[in-house]
């Protein structure tokens, strides 16, 4: 069964699945560390492996979406087998008995867990506020207030005149921007270089889906004039990488 070691790790041996299908499971030593905010694991206990000997595998909590029990159709051979669910790839692991079973279950959801702050409900579909501050320039640029508005959801910023209406179609382009929905995939067409703006914030938070309302954790990136959502982090990086940015509508 598990046990917290004195740096509050949950430690233990399982038997994990060399290949997704392959059906050969290989004895390993897990640690669930939650302050690095990953699964490791190695050949055997640290303390009995030689000095430098690293972890043989290991996956970042943030990538977890779901662990669960598997079901006699999935591994209808292996008794006390759980499926931990991460991106796009299964990881299937064999506890000793039902209570080990139990217990890492439950500890890996506990430590992969989203949390939705309470009360928030449905964000607020329509408010006004103030765009941040230019940057020094020659030329002093004025402040402009934005209503926003979520419309088919899609979030939607229009500038508001001084006098209270709302910008003219034939308003300066630029002036405003509209932040659309961005596929969750690199896509091979259809994008433009990533020659804008630099980010001003990118990070992990959690997005409530349009259709089946379910949180998942996405990675996001802000600029100036745009909001993109992608899986994780490295499918941002690779996005980089390529030069391109998700297409935004």
């Amino acid at each position: 069964m598990p046990y917290v070691d004195r740096q509050n790790r949950i430690c233990g041996f399982l038997d994990i699945e060399e290949h997704e299908n392959s059906g050969k499971f290989l004895r390993r030593y897990f640690i669930l560390d939650t302050q690095a905010n990953c699964l490791l694991w190695y050949m055997d206990n640290p303390q009995n492996l030689a000095v430098g000997a690293g972890a043989v595998g290991a996956l970042q909590l943030t990538y977890i979406s779901k662990v669960s029990i598997a079901t006699p159709k999935q591994k209808p051979k292996t008794p006390f087998c759980f499926v931990i669910n991460a991106l796009s790839q299964r990881y299937f692991l064999q506890a000793n008995d039902q209570k080990d079973l139990k217990d890492w279950v439950e500890a890996l959801n506990q430590a992969s867990k989203i949390t939705v702050p309470k009360g928030g409900g449905l964000p607020v579909t329509t408010e006004v506020f103030k765009s941040l501050a230019a940057p020094p320039a020659l030329e002093k640029k004025p402040q402009v207030a934005y209503k926003t508005e979520i419309i088919g959801g899609v979030v939607v910023h229009t500038p508001i005149s001084q006098n209270g209406g709302e910008g003219q179609e034939g308003s300066e382009p630029g002036s405003h921007a509209i932040l659309r929905r961005s596929q969750s995939y690199i896509p091979t067409s259809g994008c433009r270089a990533s020659t804008g703006p630099p980010l001003i914030k990118s990070g992990y938070c959690v997005k409530q889906g349009n259709v089946r309302k379910s949180w998942k954790r996405r990675f996001f990136a802000l600029d100036d004039f745009t909001i993109c959502y992608f899986k994780c982090e490295q499918e941002f990086e690779t996005s980089l990488a390529n030069m391109v940015k998700p297409c935004l509508y």
